[in-house]
């Protein structure tokens, strides 16, 4: 019975080249014998459906004659063992000869990556081992002021530090490099695995040099060899102003120290604020209650006001009504990445006494017919 390719791949004749190899690539993922859950059978029909709908040419003669053409071979591109560079070599891909069935190695890149790691490459290249120092993560907490004007803070904390003795080389002083015996200096090993294609070769970095080449003869005995040493680090910070609750800082280099005088990691200190009894922050803006007597608010009054800096002058005009705000521009936080400041904004309270006096009953009921 002839196989309809179409549906072993689920796509619609009318596809586009990117959605064939995009439902390719999905079927290979999760049909690959070596992973778990893999089906070898369906992983054959996934590969022998792309080597005729992903090839123009094949596609159109199997619209026009179906799956008993020549093209559609269910051998996959591999007998037994093979080595991945020697296929290339031979002329296997998407540019190989007529005949056969041609495998374009790009299409399982991403699948060979998952199976066998970062270490599975061509043969010829090499990597060396990123031995930067690791980030830090740590949080800081200041005064609702700090925040707003900005400062200066110590902190203290135990991380990976450069080696004192040998200054983070991680040899004794004197102390000579050596071609790695394991790798022959050319810092990374071949590694060879059987798959469901047979024996696959490639290669990654050397564990005995991560990658150098070289190898100490007489490690420090302080940091055995790693550069690094832990200890407790004092570190200026610097707090900006106009920073907000929940912001982050990041210090370049603070982190860990890295191996062997390699760069070291950075430091991001998650800043939390302490909150203010006096003003409530939104954005750059500043907010604040002031509570006036009856009278303030009907006759009107000049009132105090507690701003950052200190106490300002604030005119009541008659006739105030409770909850009125009144705007104090330049008076609220500094804007953390552009000139300026935010605005001091000040919501007015009419206080309706609790107890009158006899004079003061009288004087508002007077007051009340009359109208007020």
């Amino acid at each position: 019975m002839a196989k309809d390719y179409y549906q072993i791949l689920g796509v619609d004749k009318s596809a586009t080249p990117d959605q064939i190899k995009k439902a390719f690539r999905a079927k290979a993922h999760q049909h690959h014998p070596d992973k778990g859950g893999g089906n070898a059978e369906k992983f054959k029909e996934a590969n022998e459906a792309y080597q005729v709908l992903g090839n123009p040419e094949k596609k159109k003669q199997y619209d026009q004659f179906g799956s008993t053409f020549s093209g559609g071979s269910s051998q996959g591109p591999f007998g037994g063992g093979f080595n991945w560079s020697d296929m290339r070599g031979a002329g296997f891909g998407p540019s190989a000869g007529s005949g056969g069935v041609n495998f374009d190695f790009s299409d399982l890149g991403d699948i060979f990556g998952d199976l066998f790691g970062q270490g599975a490459r061509t043969r010829g290249q090499r990597g060396t081992r990123s031995r930067r120092g690791s980030d830090i993560e740590a949080s800081l907490t200041v005064d609702f002021t700090e925040a707003v004007f900005g400062a200066e803070q110590i902190i203290e904390l135990n991380k990976n530090g450069v080696c004192s003795v040998c200054h983070g080389s991680g040899a004794e002083i004197g102390a000579k490099t050596e071609i790695c015996p394991a790798c022959q200096g050319s810092g990374q090993v071949t590694i060879t695995q059987q798959t469901f294609f047979g024996a696959f070769r490639s290669t990654a970095i050397c564990s005995k040099c991560s990658g150098e080449g070289k190898v100490i003869n007489q490690p420090c005995k302080e940091c055995r060899g790693s550069g690094t040493v832990k200890s407790r680090e004092k570190i200026k910070v610097k707090i900006p102003a106009g920073i907000s609750d929940g912001e982050t800082i990041k210090l370049s280099g603070q982190g860990e120290a890295g191996q062997r005088g390699a760069s070291s990691g950075d430091l991001y200190l998650n800043i939390r604020v302490r909150p203010s009894l006096e003003f409530e922050r939104k954005g750059d803006d500043l907010y604040t209650v002031k509570t006036i007597a009856f009278s303030q608010a009907a006759l009107g009054d000049k009132v105090r006001i507690k701003t950052l800096e200190g106490e300002v002058e604030l005119k009541i005009p008659a006739g105030t009504h409770s909850g009125k705000q009144f705007i104090l521009k330049d008076k609220g936080v500094p804007h953390l990445r552009s000139r300026g400041r935010g605005s001091l904004i000040v919501e007015v309270k009419v206080a309706v006494p609790q107890s009158l006096s006899r004079s003061q009953k009288k004087m508002l009921e007077d007051l009340a017919r009359e109208g007020l």
